[in-house]
């Protein structure tokens, strides 16, 4: 018989780890997790370490890397990394760790709940077996595990508030899937880890979302600008369309040439942001504004709160968007 893959849980809060509490559910310790977790002790070794306990609306840029460096530090003699988490922000923190720990050289698996593990009813057990499965199966990289469907972390969205299927892999085929022949892994989707794994925990909190609407004042590149937002994502109309009309382009065009970078993605939740198409993106485009083609909004933010951490240059940081790291981008 095999040894049993060693696995180290990390937790973090959230729904799967929260009970009842006086103002709602509140999360709470590792505890309310012993049960399941001594029924997946049949099948690995598991240790435990409570990182935070949070709910995850309250997890902001610097628990990003704390959970990256809990991962770096503590991932050597294991098989495989788990962290469970809450699922509001649960996309956001998969893709900025993703970036935060270029060349990983173990499976690291985020997953949570819908429902309390409290609950007879929670989707968490099923997770917490699917997040297992993949963090054993030995592929490096960052993923998400929901609904017996394995994701890339940097492709992760979460499209639903309360039904147990929350979380679609967006613009790209799932990792694996759980079926009745087990965990089916999908080669072809599998980040292309190499190298020496790295810890690059700095971020730049600077960055700001903006959703585009029609008649948006333009000055608001000014005020962000001013404020000193130091990137700027813009989710666009449909390909990449952006008001350019109207003083629109005076805006993007002084935030550049203030050294601002700016992405753009699209509203639409699938397919890509493409300037080349309509004459409102070239004109983008000859302004040095950066495409986001088909990453995601929180993989886009994330990504550009880390070249902004690492001091590049604009320049650099457009040649960066035009490098796929981890799966996030299809180029």
């Amino acid at each position: 018989m095999s040894p049993k893959k060693q696995i180290l849980l990390l937790t973090t809060g959230g729904t799967i780890a929260s009970v009842p509490g006086g103002q709602g559910l509140e999360p709470r310790r590792s505890q309310v997790m012993e049960r399941e977790l001594e029924q997946l002790r049949t099948y690995y070794e598991i240790t435990v370490r409570d990182v935070m306990c949070l709910d995850s609306s309250n997890i902001r840029p610097e628990e990003w890397q704390t959970i990256a460096r809990e991962i770096f530090a503590l991932r050597e003699g294991f098989d495989g990394v788990v962290v469970s988490h809450g699922t509001d922000t649960m996309a956001y923190t998969a893709s900025a760790v993703t970036f935060l720990l270029p060349g990983i050289d173990r499976p690291v698996v985020f997953t949570g709940s819908q429902l309390p593990l409290s609950d007879i009813l929670s989707d968490g057990p099923d997770n917490l077996r699917t997040a297992f499965a993949m963090a054993a199966a030995g592929h490096p990289g960052i993923y998400l595990a929901f609904d017996r469907k394995v994701m890339l972390g940097c492709r992760a969205v979460k499209v639903r508030a309360s039904g147990f299927s929350a979380f679609e892999s967006v613009n790209a085929r799932y990792a694996a899937r759980v079926g009745s022949l087990g965990l089916m892994v999908d080669p072809r989707v599998l980040p292309h880890t190499g190298g020496t794994p790295q810890l690059c925990p700095r971020l730049c909190r600077e960055v700001f979302l903006l959703k585009l609407t029609p008649g948006l004042n333009p000055k608001i590149f000014d005020m962000l600008a001013a404020m000193g937002y130091r990137g700027i994502v813009i989710e666009a109309f449909g390909l990449g369309g952006v008001n350019v009309l109207h003083q629109g382009l005076k805006g993007i065009r002084r935030a550049v040439e203030d050294g601002v970078s700016i992405v753009v993605t699209t509203q639409c939740l699938y397919d890509s942001a493409n300037l080349e198409v309509y004459q409102v993106g070239t004109k983008l485009l000859e302004l040095g504004v950066i495409q986001g083609r088909d990453m995601t909004t929180e993989a886009a933010m994330t990504k550009l709160m880390w070249a902004l951490g690492q001091e590049m240059t604009p320049e650099q940081i457009a040649r960066l968007f035009e490098t796929n790291l981890a799966g996030e981008v299809t180029l």
